[in-house]
């Protein structure tokens, strides 16, 4: 197994320890998922570039990479319903704009067409990743001493810039899934057409 896959299986991995930190309650625990998370995260950017630039592209790459993103991204924004820190609506949102799209995707695969991510849904993605590390830094830096509450706590209007940030990463997010989500079905609409 190649190295860019190795990091994609490390993601996958990283999710599940990611949704441990979440839920079970320990000291610093939000603290560690946020490193758990930013660690996926940083796979996600790396297995990608090497695989391309080493030309260490593979069918199990193709296949998991995108499916390793969703499932982080997806069990993040899951876990944050439960928590409180997200509206239902919204994560129903994400996944089912997720699911759409991966579907999209077999679909064009199974008429032998592979449909590549486009600039909007690369924004998308890294939005998703602002919105999800927002979260858990407002759900974190009380419990950092030494630059918690000086760098993340100070504020106007009542509310911490955090807070603020936090709120207008997830509105961002929740408006560039919708209209990513909305235009990649749009462009490749001839692949679900026909079948109907």
């Amino acid at each position: 197994m190649n190295l860019p896959n190795k990091l994609t299986l490390s993601r996958l991995i990283l999710t599940v320890l990611f949704l441990l930190a979440v839920f079970i309650e320990f000291p610093w625990h939000t603290t560690v998922a946020l490193a758990f998370f930013v660690a996926a995260s940083i796979t996600d950017f790396y297995d990608g570039m090497i695989a391309r630039r080493d030309n260490l592209i593979t069918n199990f790459g193709i296949l998991m990479d995108p499916l390793a993103d969703k499932i982080l991204t997806c069990s993040a924004f899951i876990a944050f319903v439960e928590l409180r820190e997200v509206q239902a609506w919204m994560a129903v949102l994400i996944v089912a704009r997720e699911l759409a799209i991966t579907g999209l995707r077999l679909l064009a695969v199974s008429k032998n067409e592979v449909l590549a991510a486009d600039g909007w849904g690369k924004q998308k993605t890294i939005w998703q990743i602002i919105a999800i590390i927002s979260i858990l830094v407002v759900m974190s830096y009380a419990d950092w001493p030494v630059m918690g509450e000086a760098v993340f706590g100070w504020g106007f209007g009542g509310k911490p810039w955090s807070v603020w940030f936090r709120d207008l990463s997830i509105w961002v997010t929740v408006v560039l899934t919708a209209v990513s989500g909305w235009l990649y079905l749009w462009r490749n609409r001839k692949i679900y057409l026909s079948d109907m």
